[in-house]
């Protein structure tokens, strides 16, 4: 049972050798993808680099070749069995016959009974276990423990033998004798001239053949991974998909795409896909099913790598993939509802009216996509995106930044809001809807963008037709109904989507006719181009079977199903800072001892996570929070997120958009984990004990310092030196001894300057809760705001801490400079164009109060 060989099919990984000949040591041992080729060897093992510590090598003492050179190497893991060796040791694994768990079989041959020969150490090197590398099951190396008990029972293959492909199925074929060519050249013939009807799997020969034996019970699942996702996640996690299932099952789509695989795998019953990427991976899998013609075609879920991911938010998958275990994956995957989404066809063609005044050289007739399954669109959005992959096109290498890359859109945005390249769209577009023409409506509307959009989310999340409830003139909206929601966009409701807003909505309607007379910026699912004058016509094309995440009770909830769930439940909430998660998630005892408690909130017994937030929000907002009033100085961030306490190993984090689909008792049983990312680790904050220690009697305490009758307030000098001195201790138990933190010194510089020019990011957050709001705008003698003074010292996170709490990106010192151009000024270019994105959205919203007012 553990074997494999190395991955990709025959044309996806690099050339194979010419059959027959033997492969190179260096090919075969440092593989780390599965060979489809007919030179395949039974039982190899899939290698990845790594840096695991420890000086045990699976080859055992006597074979490892680092032990006898005494030096240090360079080592290597099997993906799919785990083993670790020294890389000069791979080849002694043929020597022992240490194999992999196999992934096919022999033609001929059922025998897959081989697996339970890896190695696991355990407190010594003298005690060793065997594990299966199929089902995990392990047991010590003794005949007691294992060959009577398990030597004649099969693999069960484990928890995910729904979805696991046996090695069964997968048969190598044997290639037709060289004797039989000559004497059926003319038959073959004839075959391939058939079966250009039959389909496009038949016709030449494979090295490896699928025979299944379908069970009702059985979801066999094709994993698809876009390496090139989400930075180096998808690199990562095709190696956990090949240790839980059958590495003839996963498959890297840089090595050539889906094609082969799905139609190696066509006649497979119940056959699930899970697409690993973006929004445009699963849209190139769902083209690739439609090339195919698959009867019926197989359902695809997602687990979201890319940067939008608004499909995957739509079927709950959530806005993208953190760090939730491979094994609930799969389970979310097994158990998941299937659910249509309606495609859309784009079909264009130049417009015959357009004049030789209204082309573009620079203008394409053809749109870079002929179908689509999120949106399209026209106007201002796409403007900004064809520049952004314009410029990564023309300069690749100073687009390898997430952070870069949103800075860039944010700048081109605004670049565009000042140069009001799509003012004129209504002028140039004739939108025409079921046969009622919109235009003298949208030229009311005067839109710099126009959507037509087919699921409820845009944009990384947002929802431009409104959230369900809002629009009452309308049919709710569904990805699933044949209907286009049109909706028109001008430059102040773009800027409110991110906030909440909607634009506004046009019609909802099966089939649209538009017409542009000049060359336009569009973009389908993401893809732009900018378009010649044409006609295009948007109709449903087909729908495509999906798998939505369903909400469920899993694992051990807190109360058994032969128990009621109990009307309410109270239940201990404590916080983590990503510095204590990242530093100990996979210690959950150590992790909990470093988090910090907030306090205890009842809800229902059947809450789930999303009602179970607004409970715990208002801890801090409540004088008794719900019980107990938390006992840290620091408010919950806006970005905080639920952890998953129940696993056996770890904690994982949970996405935002999939909280309503877990109940409170599905993550934790007594007591609730959040993970707060501005949160001060364990060891840094300054209120919290340190394992080393006593318990301190510090004015960090949240319980208020009682004066005396005829106490004075603190002299603003003392707050003054606290804020230099970085004392945070000191300030927070003058401020609740009545200080003014509004005091200035000689210079009129507030504590927040102060703060600022000492980098204490604590302090700076305190005074943001605790001070008035005059205090973020106030300005010392030589004109400077406390922005002015973070943007000039490169101070990232205090800039963002000021801006979000609402203070002004326009006001100019005594040189006329904004706080962006003193981060110009200080040579620090991506806080210049973070300050200039947030310049121009506190822009856009004067805009709109002023038309309001």
């Amino acid at each position: 049972r553990k074997a494999i060989t190395k991955s990709g099919l025959q044309h996806l990984a690099p050339p194979p050798p010419t059959p027959g000949a033997p492969c190179s040591e260096s090919e075969r041992q440092i593989r780390s993808t599965v060979d489809w080729s007919e030179s395949a060897t039974y039982g190899e093992h899939i290698w990845f680099e790594t840096n695991v510590s420890g000086d045990f090598c699976y080859v055992g003492e006597q074979y490892c070749v680092a032990r006898m050179l005494q030096k240090s190497v360079s080592r290597r893991k099997c993906a799919a069995c785990k083993i670790v060796v020294h890389t000069p040791c791979i080849e002694q694994l043929e020597k022992i016959n240490f194999r992999c768990k196999p992934s096919f079989r022999e033609s001929g041959s059922r025998n897959v009974r081989e697996g339970f020969q890896q190695k696991f150490t355990f407190h010594s090197k003298e005690i060793v276990a065997i594990s299966c590398s199929w089902c995990k099951q392990a047991y010590h190396s003794k005949v007691s423990c294992f060959m009577l008990q398990q030597i004649e029972e099969p693999c069960s293959l484990g928890v995910h033998a729904a979805v696991v492909i046996p090695p069964t199925w997968i048969l190598r074929a044997r290639r037709p004798q060289n004797t039989l060519k000559a004497s059926k050249k003319k038959k073959r013939a004839s075959f391939k001239r058939k079966s250009s009807k039959k389909g496009p799997e038949e016709g030449r020969w494979r090295p490896f053949i699928i025979r299944p034996t379908p069970s009702p019970l059985m979801k066999p699942l094709l994993v698809f991974v876009n390496p090139k996702s989400g930075g180096n996640q998808g690199a990562k996690i095709i190696q956990s998909f090949l240790w839980y299932l059958n590495p003839r099952q996963v498959f890297d789509l840089s090595q050539g795409g889906p094609k082969e695989a799905l139609e190696m795998y066509r006649k497979v019953h119940n056959l699930r896909i899970l697409a690993c990427g973006g929004d445009g991976t699963v849209g190139w899998i769902l083209s690739t099913l439609d090339q195919l013609r698959l009867k019926p075609p197989p359902p695809v879920a997602i687990l979201p790598l890319g940067t939008g991911n608004d499909l995957a938010r739509t079927l709950n998958w959530g806005g993208g993939y953190t760090d939730e275990p491979v094994s609930k994956i799969l389970s979310h995957v097994e158990e998941g509802n299937v659910v249509q989404l309606d495609r859309w066809d784009l079909h264009a063609q130049p417009n015959p009216e357009a004049g030789p005044e209204d082309r573009d050289e620079g203008a394409t007739d053809r749109l870079p996509l002929d179908v689509f399954n999120n949106y399209f669109s026209l106007g201002f959005d796409a403007h900004v995106t064809l520049e952004f992959h314009e410029s990564r096109e023309a300069n690749p290498e100073k687009f390898n930044s997430r952070f870069r890359n949103k800075m860039f859109y944010a700048g081109t945005a605004f670049s565009d809001f000042l140069m009001g390249s799509s003012k004129d769209l209504a002028k140039h577009i004739r939108v025409v809807c079921d046969g009622t023409d919109l235009t003298p409506k949208i030229q009311d509307l005067k839109p710099q963008c126009v959507v037509f959009l087919n699921i409820p989310r845009y944009c990384a999340g947002t929802m431009p037709w409104g959230h369900p409830g809002e629009h009452h003139d309308f049919e709710p909206q569904r990805h699933d109904d044949g209907y286009l929601e049109v909706i028109g966009f001008t430059m102040t409701s773009l800027a409110a989507l991110q906030v909440g807003g909607h634009g506004e909505r046009l019609t909802q309607c099966r089939e649209v006719v538009l017409t542009t007379s000049k060359a336009i910026p569009v973009q389908v699912d993401g893809e732009p181009c900018k378009l010649a004058a044409s006609r295009i016509r948007i109709a449903l094309r087909n729908q495509a079977t999906m798998v939505q995440k369903a909400k469920r009770r899993s694992a051990a909830p807190l109360h058994s199903d032969q128990q009621p769930v109990p009307e309410q439940l109270r239940i201990q909430v404590s916080r983590v800072s990503m510095h204590d998660y990242e530093a100990l998630h996979y210690d959950k005892e150590q992790l909990k001892e470093a988090s910090v408690p907030l306090g205890t909130v009842v809800v229902p017994g059947d809450s789930d996570l999303e009602l179970c937030r607004a409970h715990i929000e208002r801890l801090q907002q409540e004088p008794d929070g719900a019980g107990a009033k938390s006992p840290t100085c620091q408010k919950l961030s806006p970005k905080w997120c639920f952890l998953d306490a129940t696993t056996a190993s770890r904690f994982y984090r949970i996405d935002r958009a999939q909280e309503h689909l877990n109940y409170v008792t599905e993550i934790a049983q007594d007591e609730i984990y959040i993970l707060d990312p501005e949160l001060l680790g364990a060891s840094a904050r300054p209120d919290l004990p340190t394992p080393t220690s006593p318990l301190p009697t510090s004015p960090c305490s949240p319980t208020p310092r009682s004066l005396p009758g005829d106490a004075a307030p603190p002299e603003g000098e003392e707050l003054i030196e606290a804020a230099k001195r970085n004392d945070f201790c000191k300030l927070q138990e003058l401020h609740r001894a009545g200080g003014d933190l509004m005091h200035r010194d000689e210079q009129s510089r507030t504590l927040l300057h102060h703060a600022v020019s000492t980098g204490s990011k604590d302090v700076v957050r305190y005074l943001l809760d605790h001070a008035p709001a005059e205090i973020l705008d106030a300005v010392e003698e030589n004109g400077e705001t406390c922005l002015h003074q973070a943007a000039a010292l490169g101070q990232r996170t205090i800039c963002h801490y000021i801006v979000e709490a609402g203070a002004s990106l326009m006001k100019t010192d005594q040189q006329g400079d904004t706080p962006r151009q003193r981060a110009e000024k200080a040579q620090d270019t991506e806080l210049a164009a973070y300050l200039e994105n947030r310049q121009h959205y506190q822009m856009i919203q004067r805009e709109d109060q002023e038309t309001a007012v």
